[in-house]
């Protein structure tokens, strides 16, 4: 039975020993996390669950919305462009990756075109905030053909670079927020075709 005390008591000091190195050493990380965005925690959250669900980091870390049916992309092409347009936001690159491929291989290929927007002057001031932020410009909107013809919009969800680490200035995160609501814009109404 003294064994048995013992091993009990050799078991709470580790456990015990185990706990203040622990406290100590992730002591600095808190201290940093207390001095995020409000809604980080939110954001790292909803990054993990989609992780999860999907087990591909690039899907956890988009938006995406699916086309209407009966939709053509060209339809959708010219409401983003229009939206983009009325919010006044540039249009300041197309990328049609299908035709790239098919003159490279030879063989046909499913739609997929990026398409680049931006509002020079937000960017600007992202990048005099950070430079990293070039990394996130322009705001790309992608408009793909799934392997069974479904068209699908694609765009980086912006909430990692908003929120996901000390507070922005607020006029910059103000900024930020209007270009975040702008591209949820783009991709609702070009996916129902809504002028």
């Amino acid at each position: 039975m003294k064994i048995l005390w013992n091993l009990f008591a050799l078991l709470g000091v580790a456990a015990a020993a185990l706990v203040i190195y622990c406290a100590v050493a992730l002591y600095p990380a808190w201290q940093t996390w207390q001095q995020f965005d409000p809604e980080a925690g939110r954001v790292y959250r909803e990054l993990a669950e989609n992780l999860i669900e999907t087990g591909n980091a690039a899907e956890a870390t988009v938006w995406k919305v699916k086309v209407e049916k009966g939709l053509t992309a060209k339809d959708v092409e010219e409401t983003m462009r229009f939206v983009a347009n009325e919010h006044n936001i540039k249009n300041v690159g197309e990328l049609p990756l299908y035709k790239q491929v098919e003159a490279m291989s030879g063989k046909p290929y499913r739609f997929a075109k990026i398409f680049m927007f931006c509002n020079a002057l937000t960017a600007a001031r992202m990048m005099d905030y950070s430079d990293a932020f070039s990394a996130y410009l322009p705001c790309r909107v992608s408009l793909i053909e799934d392997k069974t013809g479904q068209l699908w919009i694609y765009s980086l969800n912006m909430d990692m670079m908003i929120y996901g680490g000390k507070p922005l200035p607020p006029d910059l995160k103000k900024e930020a927020m209007e270009v975040k609501t702008i591209i949820l814009d783009i991709m609702k109404r070009g996916a129902s075709g809504e002028f």
